[in-house]
């Protein structure tokens, strides 16, 4: 049994507001999980040490919004030749690797074609895919006609509700994901209009909850936000229109908010030209609208988590997780700490993982990255160059010298 101490780092292990100087992090390399953190000198003995020269330690990172069997033209209708098991295993296998490489250690997957998430996460879990771990949702749920019913489960009642989620969990699901309204990257509707009742989610939050299973809702509109969290759900993607009484309904019911800037931001800046005039309408006139939202939920105390969309169109698995931790702070001005708790254990709690992921604990798995300089001094750090760990296994970046071998030296 292989034991390992990284020592001589600044840490932060989630629990602390701020990195503390001259700390360690002690792991078995062999069941991956954390033995001991703290300050100072470590109290186990460990096989290897490794001196980090005071570089900057911090939890893997927690992408609580994605779509990981997503093609290379993102969830479009020209992406539907894509949605067959063979093509969706091919892409998800990519995609949690590039975001394992890129910090990402795990991941919600939020609504795919064929349910097939649910096997790919378990084949993630049993060794067979090298990857960011997932959390599987299966298919959404959406009403007939609704937001991407193409490859979604169809209800039009909460006795349908009950029964479609009860078979996703039977299926394994740990995660279910409702339509509550429109959006923009389908044609046809806006995110303004109404789709799920408040009936049909609360019947199906209500079958979920009893298995411990938690419940996301793509809303946009304020309605059908606020119907959405009446519904009882634990988290809003998206919320381009939160009003005050949308505020103290989710303050109220303790409702995270998943913003997924990136994805309203990658269709205005990197889709000119290449998507439809409707859907470069539909984003540019919502952004606005969007990005204060997020803002005034974060001044309001609503619990924050990060989530990209990963795999809408041009919202890619490798740098946009990064990069939407920039767009949280300059466009909607969330502090440096709220941006790394939100990518941390703020969405550690959503996944129902809290218990083994989001801080650095004994206990816990290792999953953690390491930097050159504080990401609370400069956020960009983490889109640079970086190590990455997942339980107690390098991923990514340089490979670390060894203290003994570099004294010999």
């Amino acid at each position: 049994m292989t034991k390992t101490l990284l020592m001589n780092a600044n840490l932060f292990d989630g629990n602390h507001d701020d990195f503390q100087a001259n700390s360690f992090i002690g792991f078995n390399n062999e069941d991956g999980r954390i033995i001991e953190t703290g300050q100072g000198t470590a109290t186990a003995t460990y096989d290897q040490t490794f001196d980090l020269h005071g570089q900057f330690l911090m939890p893997g990172m927690i992408n609580a919004h994605s779509h990981i069997t997503s093609g290379p033209t993102g969830m479009t209708s020209a992406d539907a030749r894509f949605e067959t098991p063979a093509w969706q295993t091919q892409f998800a296998m990519k995609n949690m690797k590039s975001l394992l490489e890129n910090g990402i250690t795990y991941t919600r997957s939020v609504g795919v074609a064929n349910d097939i998430d649910i096997a790919i996460s378990a084949m993630q879990r049993e060794g067979f895919i090298t990857g960011a771990g997932v959390i599987a949702s299966g298919g959404a749920f959406t009403m007939t006609g609704g937001h991407f019913s193409e490859s979604s489960h169809e209800v039009d009642s909460p006795d349908e509700m009950r029964k479609g989620v009860r078979q996703l969990l039977k299926m394994g699901a740990k995660n279910i994901k409702f339509m509550a309204t429109g959006g923009v990257s389908w044609d046809g509707e806006t995110p303004n209009d109404i789709q799920l009742t408040e009936a049909e989610m609360r019947a199906g939050v209500i079958e979920a909850h009893h298995k411990g299973i938690p419940v996301a809702a793509h809303a946009q509109g304020n309605e059908g936000i606020k119907n959405a969290v009446r519904a009882g759900v634990d988290s809003i993607e998206h919320g381009f229109y939160i009003d005050d009484e949308a505020v103290e309904l989710m303050l109220e019911h303790g409702t995270t908010l998943v913003p997924t800037l990136n994805a309203m931001w990658a269709i205005i800046n990197r889709g000119q030209g290449l998507l439809p005039d409707w859907m470069m309408e539909k984003a540019t006139g919502h952004w606005l609208a969007h990005k204060a939202s997020v803002e005034k939920a974060a001044k309001a105390g609503i619990p924050i988590a990060m989530g990209t969309d990963a795999g809408t169109p041009f919202n890619d698995f490798a740098n946009d997780s990064m990069w939407e931790l920039e767009l949280m702070q300059t466009q909607s001005n969330l502090t440096p700490l709220q941006i790394l708790q939100s990518a941390t254990r703020n969405g550690a709690k959503l996944l129902r993982i809290d218990g083994d992921y989001g801080t650095l604990e004994t206990g816990k798995f290792a999953d953690f990255i390491i930097t050159e300089k504080s990401p609370l001094t400069d956020l960009k750090q983490l889109q640079g160059e970086k190590l990455v760990f997942q339980h107690g296994t390098q991923r990514a970046g340089e490979t670390l010298v060894e203290l003994s071998q570099t004294v010999a030296q």
